[in-house]
């Protein structure tokens, strides 16, 4: 028999009025380190330096809204007494979905009015950006949410998580499998890759787009885990569907340009 502690905190510190939580800290926190892989990276392609701050001030904000709009959407039942909530971003539910796309089409229409490569422009910021999701999921577990089923307490010792770990994912009377986690590791490793992959000078644009296809490959299998999920038409999950089309998307999109020459560039072209 164990005596578990209890759950940390989400609110960090109290200003005043002000209330800090973790969440918005750690999203913070993966924004501000995957601005500062992302900018080194700027100078080195010989873009302004004011460029990804820039694009950063357009890009976070809508990255936000998206993210919540795309929750609101599919949690509608949760915010329909109650639709002021829907603004409480700070209690959690943000989905990183909807940020992509929003992001993608904040990306396309400022690299159009800026008059650089949004291909360029994406593969350079694709490692910083899943820096910030990898730093972000700890946000999720601050909150006690994006975990998944059942596990008995000996299945979680065995994986030699710290304490403060396991006795976060005891919720509501029962231990869970901490899929936060598992997103959080697969996306570091994606980061390592997508750096690894800078040196074999990909052709222009194949570097983001590999990194849909990477992240959608642990998203469809992680997914699976999680009780939390958004669902499509009631039955579907959202995430699963979205993550299979990226990944077939992506390889088409891949295919397609290379044989209709769209991607002669290469990624250190300037």
């Amino acid at each position: 028999m164990f005596l578990t502690a209890q759950p940390l905190d989400p609110i960090a510190f109290e200003i005043g009025p002000l209330t800090i939580f973790w969440y918005g800290i750690l999203i913070g926190l993966g924004a501000f380190l995957g601005y500062l892989l992302t900018n080194r990276e700027m100078k080195k392609r010989g873009l302004p330096a004011d460029m990804l701050a820039d694009l950063l001030m357009f890009a976070l904000p809508a990255a936000i809204i998206g993210a919540r709009i795309y929750y609101v959407i599919f949690r509608w039942e949760q915010f329909a007494d109650n639709p002021i909530s829907a603004f409480a971003i700070w209690e959690g539910g943000l989905a990183i979905h909807g940020a992509l796309i929003a992001s993608v089409i904040t990306g396309l229409i400022f690299a159009k009015v800026r008059k650089v490569s949004f291909w360029k422009l994406a593969d350079i910021t694709a490692p910083g950006i899943l820096l910030g999701q990898a730093i972000g999921r700890w946000g999720n577990f601050m909150n006690q949410e994006v975990y998944g089923g059942e596990v008995p307490r000996s299945f979680l010792e065995n994986m030699m998580l710290p304490n403060f770990i396991i006795e976060q994912m005891f919720i509501n009377g029962a231990y869970h499998h901490p899929t936060f986690l598992y997103e959080s590791v697969w996306n570091i490793l994606g980061v390592a890759l997508l750096l690894y992959l800078r040196r074999w000078n990909l052709r222009r644009g194949e570097l983001f787009i590999t990194y849909f296809i990477y992240y959608s490959i642990g998203r469809l299998v992680i997914e699976g885990i999680r009780t939390d999920y958004l669902l499509l038409f009631g039955v579907l999950r959202t995430a699963q569907v979205l993550s299979i089309t990226l990944i077939i998307a992506g390889i088409i999109l891949i295919i397609y340009r290379r044989k209709k020459g769209l991607a002669d560039k290469r990624y250190l072209d300037n």
